[in-house]
């Protein structure tokens, strides 16, 4: 390779500068390096809110590039003809990458790989959305972990790389190739009207990620392990929404919490074990691609849920009007700010799928849809975990009680009235945003009368526990 020749880093999901392995490497090469972003049918796929949000980081990550010298290039179409072509407009003899691991993605970054390869281009990928790459943690008998103790055990102890610097200079080339303009894209235009109302709560980029993790560790980590069931309060990281877009990287968010468990703060080694959670969801998609969209025990095939994504029932769920406020609050929160605490998700995802008896795919797409944080592998775990069709899950017969979990965590009720305006007199702005964020069609207004339940909890937990004790498998 000329030591002019650019290399291109295709950006991903690794939408930052800092501890990013495939730009470190490519500008210690000392040639010209050009970032690229393409907008495929992989992106293009997206539902609203991911992709919303994954616009947003493109902006700002241009900035950001664009403040060291640089520039972001932005092309839309197959991933292959698009590297191909900006390759024959710059001369570049390589294109650096990080690892994905849905498999999608492995399809896609496989033929590229081969396809550049076989042209005489240099094409390299590198780890960076995970700490432990799947292939790398197995049992003692060569397989994989499907139980996430003894994953825990075997990864908590291993040295993971101190993060990277981010590079002090990222050289220019001396001619940029073409590159569309990101409005032109309109990657908000699904959002319609909720997009305004969910902009505010976005903590967008590396630099507000970097924040977000330092006031974590200085103000909440310490008592991690009861703040975050506590959806009322303002008790967790936040950080999926930049770990799913790769704003900061989970080595980094590691290591600080290493630091905070050697400090003392009790919480750092249930933050530590979230980490490896979210290491543990890509390890099983990689090794068991089926989570995605079929249960993962296949025995569950036959389980006699409800698929009618149309039905009375699901339409109440979806619009927060079950009359179960810890479930509604959850899904209004959700579609206020494109986000539900952890402890909201178990209960919706339980209630639909025990209560109501709905499949947990309906829930998966709609979560597809409408997490800013929207992450492939752990929304697929997590619902197959709360349905008990899943790897490590809860066991079905664990029905979580709406109302006794509100008891519980929300004892004040500050998160049902956060979230619920009808029947207030003076309901909180969070509250009306919600009327504000949903599509016009559904005709709700904050003077509705708050619905009575749609399903007995008793009756729905009974039904649900006669249906699994009668299960054809």
């Amino acid at each position: 390779m000329s030591e002019n020749a650019p290399l291109i880093v295709w950006f991903r999901r690794d939408l930052r500068l800092s501890d990013h392995p495939a730009l470190a490497a490519a500008c210690k090469t000392g040639r010209p390096v050009i970032p690229l972003f393409i907008h495929d049918n992989q992106s293009d796929a997206l539902g609203a809110a991911p992709k919303f949000r994954l616009g947003l980081a493109l902006a700002c990550l241009g900035d950001t590039l664009k403040e060291k010298g640089s520039r972001l290039i932005l092309r839309r179409g197959d991933a292959l003809d698009v590297l191909r072509d900006v390759i024959e407009q710059t001369g570049a003899g390589a294109v650096y990458w990080s690892r994905l691991y849905d498999p999608a993605a492995i399809d896609r970054d496989t033929k590229v790989k081969d396809a550049l390869k076989e042209d005489g281009v240099e094409a390299c990928s590198f780890a960076g959305h995970l700490m432990f790459e799947p292939w790398t943690v197995e049992t003692k008998t060569g397989g994989f972990y499907k139980v996430f103790t003894p994953y825990w055990k075997s990864v908590r102890g291993r040295d993971v790389a101190e993060p990277l610097a981010t590079p002090s200079e990222i050289r220019a080339p001396e001619d940029w190739p073409d590159s569309d303009v990101l409005d032109d894209w309109q990657m908000d235009a699904e959002m319609q009207r909720g997009r305004d109302v969910v902009r505010p709560y976005v903590r967008l980029g590396e630099a507000a990620a970097q924040a977000r993790l330092g006031s974590f560790i200085a103000d909440i980590v310490d008592g991690y392990d009861e703040s975050r069931d506590m959806p009322g309060e303002d008790g967790t990281s936040g950080l999926s929404e930049n770990l799913s877009l790769g704003e900061i990287s989970p080595a980094h968010c590691w290591h600080a919490g290493q630091r905070a468990m050697q400090e003392g703060k009790r919480g750092a080694e249930t933050f530590l074990k979230e980490l490896a959670w979210r290491e543990f969801a890509y390890h099983l998609m990689y090794h068991t691609p089926r989570i995605l969209d079929q249960n993962w025990r296949e025995e569950w095939q036959a389980f006699p849920w409800n698929e009618d994504e149309r039905c009375a029932e699901v339409l109440a769920w979806k619009q927060g009007r079950t009359g179960m406020p810890f479930v509604d609050a959850a899904m209004r929160e959700l579609q206020v700010t494109g986000r539900m605490h952890n402890r909201g998700r178990m209960i919706v995802a339980s209630y639909l799928t025990k209560h109501l008896m709905c499949h947990w795919r309906i829930g998966q797409k709609w979560f597809e849809e409408h997490l800013i944080d929207w992450d492939p592998a752990n929304n697929a775990m997590g619902w197959q975990w709360a349905a008990g069709s899943g790897p490590d899950a809860t066991p079905f017969f664990r029905i979580f009680n709406p109302e006794t979990q509100l008891d519980r965590f929300d004892k004040g009720r500050n998160y049902t009235r956060r979230w619920i305006a009808e029947g207030r007199e003076k309901p909180s702005e969070d509250a009306l945003e919600y009327f504000d964020a949903i599509p016009r069609r559904w005709g709700r207004r904050p003077d509705d009368d708050y619905p009575d339940p749609i399903v007995d909890l008793s009756e729905g937990r009974a039904r649900a526990l006669d249906a699994y004790r009668n299960r054809d498998f």
